[in-house]
This record gives structure tokens, sequence and C-alpha cells, in this order.
């Protein structure tokens, strides 16, 4: 009865949202609630699914299925000898959407380009906090504080980046969600009116769709955008169901009220690609799921401790209860299919004896603690719960008294951040522009203490080494430089790494023009429905 509901609300809410006859709708499956529209704000693939792919674009984007870079806002760059300095040329001509309260009144210049990095790198922007407690925690992860000297109009369509060291990954890093170009003049308006927050609730962007409205928890409706740079969209309306539950999403879309879903059951997969309505895409994730430990309370500051705990969780029984076999045992923080990964390391045994012995020996007794549990599936990990709950119980072998906690998704990404947070967390990384860089800094950098780097950890021979690999010019001289973090990482165990997952993604037989990221990206422009 209870899905039976939810299907019901659901549809009801697409019905009431949906456009004339003869429109053409898309309708998307998604599972989750963006934490909001601005995406230099945010980390996580559910809000990026949401705002910086239908609503934005940045100077360069990636090329559909791949990590390679082509030209977005920027039709060109040129990149000084000595690495210091990026230059872009602007695409002409670019047009901003409009809503109830903006129309613009010129198009994209060099204006907009250094306010959208401005403000995240600049404390004295009027919009650096415009949103309490914002961190723009991409930005910092990613070291651009310390890297974007400035960022400078050399002319209305060309911008200059001035960086203080040579840095390999730039290009990608300009082409990631955070660095989404937002309209200036739409901003400066908002101020003026004393109305900042809405550049986080009602979005103006570039990008191949315009946002229309948000039911919280519920809908989010697009428009193709008439006046889109690369052309106007196949489909007229975007629709994002939000349905939190894979069961539900998939009810959804055998009844033809979603065309394609994010992140299935792994149990359910075999039945979807049999079923001759739909057609299944797969790949190997480029992603980790991990157990964040928190390094700066006790006893988890010890390693070992940590690697102890590691030896008490069974990921063999992991793989087959929670990924359903459509995964891999995760020995090192970067994907076996990501150029650098250090296959000589050696995974944690399984050894709950050893575990036991080694907390004892550590002076661990009677430990209490907590597992945070998602309360999304992703595709790194498809029923945190599940997860939580074979890691309670391998814990408890060991003498461990572990309570599971959870939070709605955006609370629970917040309150994870914390320093003082108690547990270990269950995470994981779905890579953003296919450098190692986007694991090893973001998610264990010093940088992202605080923020993305949920463990709380900085170890200063492991960053010095991961800091040194973005200035090499070389892929393998980097290559060698991260090889020796990860086997500092592995050292430290400030995670225990789970799983690397193939992901799935189902859709109605008839959609075409879908491609598949290996970043882990939903994005609808081309996308079309067949009669």
């Amino acid at each position: 009865m209870r899905l039976t509901k939810q299907l019901l609300a659901a549809t009801a809410i697409v019905l009431a949202l949906g456009s004339a006859a003869s429109a053409k709708t898309f309708v998307y499956c998604s599972e989750g609630s963006p934490e909001g529209f601005d995406p230099g704000l945010y980390t996580a693939g559910t809000t990026f699914d949401a705002s910086a792919h239908p609503i934005y674009n940045r100077l360069a984007e990636f090329k559909k299925g791949t990590t390679e870079t082509e030209p977005g806002l920027a039709t060109s760059w040129e990149i000084s000898p000595d690495g210091l300095q990026y230059t872009f040329k602007l695409r002409p001509g670019v047009k901003f959407h409009s809503n109830a309260d903006f129309t613009p009144t010129r198009d994209m210049n060099a204006d907009d380009v250094v306010f959208s990095f401005d403000r995240q790198g600049n404390k004295a922007n009027s919009y650096n906090q415009y949103v309490s407690g914002a961190s723009w925690e991409y930005y910092a992860s990613m070291s651009m504080n310390e890297i974007v000297k400035s960022v400078e109009k050399v002319d209305d369509m060309t911008v200059r980046f001035n960086l203080t060291s040579a840095y390999a990954p730039f290009i990608a890093n300009v082409a990631m969600p955070f660095a989404s170009i937002v309209s200036k003049e739409y901003a400066d308006k908002l101020a003026e009116a004393g109305n900042q927050a809405q550049l986080n609730q009602a979005p103006i962007g570039t990008g191949p769709f315009q946002f229309v409205a948000y039911q919280p928890d519920a809908v989010i409706r697009y428009q193709a955008f008439a006046d889109y740079w690369g052309g106007k969209q196949p489909i007229d309306d975007l629709v994002f169901a939000i349905t939190k539950e894979a069961s539900v999403r998939q009810q959804r879309l055998l009844a033809n009220e979603c065309q394609l879903m994010a992140f299935p059951n792994p149990a359910d997969v075999p039945s979807l690609q049999q079923n001759a309505d739909l057609k299944v895409d797969e790949q190997e994730g480029l992603n980790i799921g991990f157990l964040a430990y928190n390094t700066q309370q006790a006893p988890f500051d010890k390693p070992e401790v940590r690697r102890a705990l590691n030896m008490a969780i069974d990921k063999d029984a992991i793989i087959a209860a929670v990924y359903q076999g459509a995964g891999q045992k995760a020995k090192a923080p970067i994907p076996p299919t990501m150029w650098s990964y250090n296959d000589a390391l050696k995974d944690d045994a399984y050894d709950p004896e050893a575990a036991k012995k080694a907390l004892e020996a550590a002076g661990v007794t009677d430990l209490s603690m907590k597992i945070w549990a998602m309360p999304v599936s992703r595709p790194y990990n498809p029923n945190a719960a599940r997860m939580a709950e074979l890691i309670q119980a391998d814990f408890a072998k060991v003498g461990v008294k572990a309570e599971i906690v959870s939070y709605e998704w955006g609370e629970y990404l917040e309150r994870s951040k914390d320093v003082k947070r108690d547990g270990a967390v269950l995470l994981g990384w779905t890579g953003d522009n296919g450098d190692p860089d986007n694991f090893l800094a973001v998610l264990l950098g010093c940088d992202g203490v605080g923020g993305a780097n949920r463990a709380q950890w900085c170890n200063q021979e492991f960053n010095k080494l991961i800091q040194e690999a973005k200035t090499k010019p070389t892929q393998a001289e980097r290559a060698k430089l991260y090889e020796e973090a990860q086997v500092i990482f592995k050292e430290q165990a400030p995670w225990a790494t789970i799983a690397h997952s193939v992901v799935y993604v189902p859709m109605r037989k008839n959609v075409t023009g879908f491609v598949q990221s290996p970043l882990g990206d939903y994005t609808f422009d081309g996308v079309d429905i067949t009669e």
C-alpha cells in the first residue's frame, strides 16, 4: 500500500505540472532532492544533476561519454609556457535565461566569468557568504584558493587566470560543476533588491534548460531554452520526479510514468535487462564507496585502531548483499579504471580474531561508536542502510557496539563535515573530472578537512605528494607521486575502502540521445523520445 500511495502521489504531481499535449515532456526519476541550485556551493552529484548540468555551462565541457575536455563557453584557450597563465576566448552571442523577475540586457561576457570565480575565492565579494555558512567546498578542496592568484578581464570576451604555480588539472577543473558560470547582472539585481538568496533558489544560467519550478522532495520542472547557444533541445519540458525508493522508481519506469531512472536495485537489474520495453546501459563506475573514520576523534585518531576495524569488515558479504555481485572490493582510494591506480597495494584481510587482538593491543575495549548511513541510493553505495547493518554486525563480533544513524541527505552531507563529528560515515565518490587529483586531493587532502574530507585526515607526507603531483607536466611523473600517496593512505587507513560498482541506467526503449557518463552525470541535452 505504501508504494502505491507514493506512486499515485508522484504521478499526480507530474500530471499537474505537465505541458500541453503538443509539447514533448521527458520525465527522469531521480533519487533525491538537490541541496540548492547554485552548484558552486555543493559537491553532491544529485545537486549537480539538478543544477549544473541542465541550467548552466562552463568555460570547458566534458565530451559526452568521456573525461576529455572540449570548448564550452570558451571557444579556445592558451596556456603560457610556464603554465602560470590561462587565457580564455569567450563564445560570442551566448544568452542567459530569464524569469518573472529578471530579463537580461546583454549576452554572457567576461564580467560573468570573473564574478563566478571571484565570489568563491574572495571573502570580500558580497556573494561569498550570501548563503549562511557558505564554504565553497569544492573550490577549496581543489586548492583553487591557493592556486588562483587572480582572475582578470582582458576585454569583454577574454578572461585570464593567473596562477601561483603550474597546475596540470586546471582545464579539467574549470569543466567541473562548481565552475559553472552565473550571471553577474542577475546577481547585482538581486543584491540591489536585498534578495541575494534567490541566486540559489531561482537560478539563471546559459544551459540547455531553464528552471521553471521546484516542489521540495517531489518535483523539479525545466523548460528547453529556445535561445540556447547549442540549439533548442528536442524535448520541450524536462521533469525530475524525485523518487527516493528504488522500487518506486522502477514501478514508475515500467508504467512509462518516467522514461529514465537512476540507481536501480542491483537485484532488479536482470529483470530490467530482460524487459522488451526497456534498455539498460551499463559501465564500470569511476567510483568508490567507503567508510570514513573521524581521525581527529579518539580512538579513531590512531592508525592501528582504524586498521583493526578494517580487518573486522567482511567485504565479500557486503558485495554479495548490497551490490548483488555488481561491484568489486576496493583496496585503494581511487578506482582501478583510473590512471595511477596502485595495484600493488594489499587489501585489508578479513580476520575478526586478528582485529579483536589488534584493538586490545591498542588499548581499545568496550568501544561504542556511530555508523552514519546515507539516506539515498548512490552508484557507489546502492543501499547504505543495509551496508551499515552488515558492518554493525561485523563490529559486534570484535566487541564494538555500533549505533546506526541517518539524516535527510542535505543535512547528512552538512553534519558529516563537522570535525567534531562522532563515529564513521558511509559515503563515496564518483569522479568529476577523470583526474586522480579529484579523488586524492578533494577527499583526503588537508584543504578538504571540514569539507569533502569526511575523515578529517591531514597527513603532511601524503599532502606534499599530491600537491607536488599537480605541478608535474607529464602523466607519468604525476602517476608515480600518486602511487606513493596511495601507499601512505593504506598504511594510515583513514577509510575502510569498501567497493567500486558497476553503474546501470535503465530507460524506456524509445529514449534516444542519452549518453552514460563515466563521471556519473545525468544530462539530458540531446535526449529525445521517439514515437
